[in-house]
């Protein structure tokens, strides 16, 4: 696996546990175990995102337009081979 591979990997894994925590708040609000989890889960999202994009460029809109250029589009698509 590449490294572009294992970063990527890690944003999924980490969107996908924060997304499942944040489902499971829904319908359990005061449960202080699963607010932690969640909290510790989106730090490490939000971290494994921002590695993969100072390396490979944006994975989201809202980051495509740093370093004062819209690159949201620039790289090739999953389907022509990006990724």
């Amino acid at each position: 696996m590449s490294e572009k591979q294992r970063m990527m990997e890690a944003v999924y894994t980490n969107g996908f546990a924060a997304d499942e925590a944040r489902l499971f708040l829904d319908t359990h609000p005061n449960d202080p175990d699963a607010l932690n989890y969640y909290q510790k889960k989106i730090g490490l999202y939000n971290q494994a995102v921002a590695c993969y994009e100072e390396k490979f460029g944006p994975i989201r809109p809202e980051n495509g337009g740093m370093n004062g250029s819209w690159a949201w589009a620039t790289t090739p698509w999953p389907w022509e081979g990006g990724m």
